[in-house]
């Protein structure tokens, strides 16, 4: 085993027996091979009685040299906008549905975390969003997010209009059902049922993908990832918009209110066992056709 996996941090979701389930058998694993288990202050609930450390969600990072999610992409969300600030390396196990950011599926546990303690893994960085709401200059919401950012008007039968802004440079206005802003981690998520693309996970590129736009000419816009995105929410709106970051913090905005956007300093060590292949994982969770020509 390399050194650099002593401590191992595993966060998992309590309100689930299969995640519970998994939860046990990783600190069997870890624990046969002499690596200190570090559990989350909630996951620490699901075990009955242990003699682990325990640490909160912000404090993990901080502690681990690596962090295991157990749970669906859904889990891995949430622990990325805690875990990025710390550089430390995340592994998924999947629990969940589609898991594009859970790799090891759970009867792969023993082999597949025990070949990434032996050193056969990849490291992939990615990025996560910002996002600051100001009202009258002064801030009134702000979030991180790892898939999208996302403005909407709160009620679906009301449309929303706004201005958009991309390094200070108006682009549009538009009345629609709202924005959603996209790292290409979350290209496969909200942006692709959308109707925007997918973007591999190496691309430093942000998407915009408006929301049932009122006017046939709208399109998704892939910009710069390190473009600063301004959308100003109209004054004349009737309703009191709502922003969302990976459709797991949501904050109250109003009219008149200003929405930033920017890419974030810090990124997700995401880590992948070996042979991970970003296309494969489209084929296997889109459907998509095999491979009908050999070599």
């Amino acid at each position: 085993m390399i050194k650099q996996f002593r401590n191992i941090g595993l966060i998992g979701r309590v309100d689930s027996d299969p995640v519970r389930e998994s939860v046990r058998s990783l600190v069997d694993l870890l624990e046969r091979r002499d690596v200190t288990v570090v559990l989350e202050e909630d996951t620490s609930r699901t075990l009955a009685s242990h003699s682990l450390q325990v640490a909160t969600r912000k404090l993990i990072g901080e502690v681990c040299d690596m962090v295991i999610v157990v749970g669906g992409d859904g889990s891995l969300l949430g622990a990325a906008r805690d875990l990025a600030r710390h550089d430390v390396p995340v592994l998924g196990i999947n629990r969940g549905r589609l898991g594009f950011l859970t790799d090891i599926a759970p009867d792969d546990i023993e082999s597949g975390v025990s070949k990434v303690l032996d050193g056969e893994f990849d490291i992939e960085s990615r990025f996560l969003l910002e996002t600051e709401l100001k009202r009258g200059g002064a801030p009134v919401g702000q979030s991180d997010a790892f898939n999208d950012v996302v403005l909407h008007s709160g009620q679906a039968p009301i449309m929303l209009s706004f201005e958009l802004y991309i390094e200070g440079e108006f682009v549009y206005s538009q009345r629609s059902d709202g924005l959603i802003v996209s790292t290409p981690t979350g290209s496969t998520a909200y942006s692709l049922s959308g109707g925007g693309p997918i973007m591999h996970p190496r691309l430093n590129a942000i998407v915009l993908v408006p929301m049932f736009p009122h006017t046939l000419s709208s399109r998704p816009l892939v910009i710069d990832g390190n473009s600063e995105i301004k959308i100003i929410i109209g004054e004349n709106n009737p309703a009191s918009p709502r922003v969302s970051c990976d459709g797991q913090v949501n904050f109250g905005a109003q009219p008149g209110d200003v929405l930033y956007i920017r890419k974030k300093s810090k990124k997700l060590q995401l880590i992948h066992p070996k042979g991970h292949v970003f296309y494969k994982t489209l084929r296997d969770k889109l459907g998509w056709g095999a491979q009908l020509i050999g070599d």
